[in-house]
C-alpha cells in the first residue's frame, strides 16, 4: 500500500505545483487524472523519490519512503514522461545499459533478462535495431521493459499513451494490465480512455488539488439523467456555451453533435437524454472547479 498525506510542493514564484495532497494507493491499477499543468508530473516525481517536497509524507508499505529512499529504490520501476534513450544503441544495447545503471542483478546473466524482458514487451522481433527506429509506440514499451526490471512492487508510469496510435496503446494498455495483477501500478495521464479502460480506481487533480477520489462506474451513475445530447449548427455553438454547461461537442457527418449537463429546468431544445459516460463525469468536474475559482470569495476570501 502507498499511502501519501499532505503532500505540499511549492516552486520559487512561489507556484504551488501540489497542494496539500492525500492519497491511499492500492495494490492493483490505479490513475491519476487530470489535465496538463495539474501537477501530475510533480506527485510522479516526488512518489520516485526524484524531487523532494516542500512538506507532507509518503510511506510504501508503512516505511517512510521519504526518509528512507533506499527502501523505495530497491521496490521501484518509473517510466517519466519523457524518457531519454541513445538513438544509435539498439534496444537490446540501450536495455542492457539501463539495466546496469539501475543495478539490476539477474541469476542467468543480464544477456537473458534483457531477452527475456524484450520478450514480455513484445519487442524481441526489433531486439537487434537502433532505438532511433523505434515507433513512438516502441519507446514506451522499451521504456516499461526497464521498468519492470528487478520486480519491483510498484510502477508509475506518467503519460504513457501521449502522442501513440490506438494499435500501440492497446498494446499498452494490455501490458500495463498485466503488470497490475501483481503489483500496485500507478498511471498519470490526461487522457480519459487510459483510466476508462485500465483503472478500477481512480483521483482527478487540477491546479494542484484532489477533485475526486472515484470509480469509472460511481462517476458515471452521479451523472444519471443529467446528459443531453443534441446537433448544432456552428453560428449556434458560442450562444449554447453561454446558456448550458457543455461537456463536449464533437463534428459528426459536417454537423456539431453537443452534450450538456443540464442539472436545473429542461434541457435546450432538440437535445435528447443519454447515459453518461466517463469523459462527462471529467468534464463536469473540471467545469465546477473552473466556476468555483471564478467565485468572488475564492479570490483572497472577498465576497
Amino acid at each position: 500500500m502507498l499511502v501519501v498525506r499532505d503532500l505540499v510542493k511549492v516552486y520559487p514564484g512561489p507556484v504551488a505545483a501540489l497542494q496539500g495532497v492525500s492519497l491511499d494507493v492500492p495494490k492493483g491499477m490505479f490513475g491519476l487524472l487530470g489535465p496538463n499543468g495539474a501537477g501530475k508530473s510533480t506527485f510522479m516525481k516526488i512518489l520516485a523519490g526524484i524531487l523532494e517536497p516542500t512538506s507532507g509524507s509518503v510511506q510504501l508499505d508503512g516505511v517512510d519512503v521519504l526518509k528512507d529512499p533506499p527502501h523505495l529504490w530497491s521496490r521501484l520501476g518509473y517510466l517519466p514522461q519523457e524518457f531519454g534513450f541513445y538513438p544509435h544503441l539498439s534496444g537490446e544495447a540501450m536495455l542492457r545499459y539501463l539495466l546496469e545503471l539501475k543495478g539490476v542483478e539477474a541469476p542467468g546473466g543480464l544477456k537473458a533478462l534483457v531477452a527475456e524482458l524484450l520478450e514480455r514487451v513484445n519487442l524481441a522481433f526489433a531486439a537487434k535495431r537502433k532505438v532511433k527506429g523505434y515507433s513512438g509506440g516502441m519507446r514506451q514499451r522499451l521504456g516499461i521493459a526497464q521498468a519492470i526490471a528487478g520486480n519491483p512492487q510498484l510502477i508509475i508510469v506518467d503519460e504513457p499513451t501521449a502522442g501513440l496510435d490506438p494499435d500501440e496503446r492497446l498494446r499498452l494498455y494490455r501490458i500495463l494490465a498485466e503488470l497490475a495483477s501483481e503489483r500496485t501500478v500507478l498511471l498519470s495521464t490526461h487522457i480519459v480512455e487510459d483510466v476508462s479502460v485500465l483503472c478500477p480506481r481512480f483521483a482527478v487533480i487540477r491546479g494542484g488539488k484532489l477533485l475526486a477520489l472515484t470509480t469509472p462506474s460511481e462517476a458515471r451513475v452521479a451523472l444519471a439523467g443529467t446528459i443531453h445530447e443534441g446537433q448544432v449548427p456552428e453560428s449556434g455553438l458560442a450562444a449554447l456555451r453561454g446558456s448550458a454547461r457543455v461537456t463536449s461537442a464533437i463534428l459528426f457527418e459536417g454537423e456539431n453533435r453537443v452534450r450538456v449537463h443540464v442539472t436545473e429546468g429542461r434541457a435546450p431544445e432538440g437535445f435528447g437524454p443519454v447515459e453518461a459516460n466517463l469523459e462527462d463525469a471529467y468534464l463536469v468536474m473540471m467545469r465546477r472547479a473552473e466556476e468555483a475559482d471564478r467565485r468572488p470569495e475564492a479570490v483572497g476570501g472577498r465576497v
